[in-house]
């Protein structure tokens, strides 16, 4: 039972009993999914008040782009999983994958379906209060947050990790998603993949601390065994990936 069904049900009905009703299973399993669901997502999906389920901002934002899937592919269910490991078709009962990287990946069919790109970001308070970016020394009068798979370091030397013997003090997150809920709390700058902190910024949640976006040299790429490309569920799949991702905003159109 996927997390994302369990989620999709609860919005809809607004309740984990009427939710856990109509899916088959116990009003304790489908909270249980829903909370590994917010873990992973690090932050609320819903606020609970007795028995009254309401979504939260978070939540709403979620729908708009899954119920377009519904629609154009009323007839698949889709089941997701997210891992850093990549997927083993042979072994593993997935028909394709998105994957970040480089490209170049063998024995499967593999199409480039976005870029990403680095940027600044801090919550709107900690611009006011510190300004913007023009240049290095401007990092020193923000409280910044660091990621282990994007460090600062990687934004002031152009793409290319180095260290200048002057670290950059801060808290180090290995999860991106928990580094821009705590971008929103205000806790410090964070140096962010575009991908996750675009409807923030458009939301306002976050801003842009700087006017510049570093491309990375990595992409998402939507993967698959070559056979199952003839799946109708899968060429459906692969067609609603494509104009989602072909829809999304670039930072140098902010």
């Amino acid at each position: 039972m996927g997390s994302l069904r369990v989620f999709i049900a609860v919005a809809h009905h607004l309740s984990f009993t009427r939710a856990a009703d109509a899916l088959g299973v116990t009003a304790s399993a489908a909270s249980l999914q829903i909370r590994s669901l917010e873990e992973y997502l690090a932050r609320p999906l819903f606020r609970r008040n007795g028995r009254q389920v309401v979504l939260t901002t978070e939540a709403e934002a979620l729908l708009p782009r899954l119920e377009r899937f519904r629609v154009a592919c009323p007839a698949v269910n889709l089941h997701l999983h997210t891992s850093e490991e990549k997927v083993d078709f042979v072994r593993e009962d997935f028909h394709a994958a998105v994957r970040f990287g480089r490209g170049g990946y063998s024995n499967v069919y593999s199409e480039k379906l976005m870029d990403e790109w680095l940027v600044p970001v801090c919550a709107p308070a900690l611009y006011r209060k510190f300004g913007p970016l023009r240049e290095a020394n401007d990092l020193r009068r923000y409280p910044l947050l660091h990621s282990v798979s994007d460090p600062w370091t990687i934004w002031l030397f152009d793409g290319h990790s180095a260290d200048d013997g002057t670290p950059l003090r801060g808290a180090v997150f290995d999860a991106e998603v928990a580094l821009v809920r705590m971008a929103e709390q205000a806790a410090g700058l964070v140096l962010a993949r575009w991908s996750l902190v675009a409807e923030q910024i458009a939301s306002g949640k976050l801003v842009r601390a700087s006017t510049r976006a570093l491309r990375l040299d990595e992409g998402y790429w939507l993967v698959c065994p070559a056979r199952a490309r003839a799946l109708p569920s899968v060429k459906g799949f692969m067609d609603w990936i494509r104009k989602e991702a072909a829809g999304f905003s670039h930072p140098i159109d902010t």
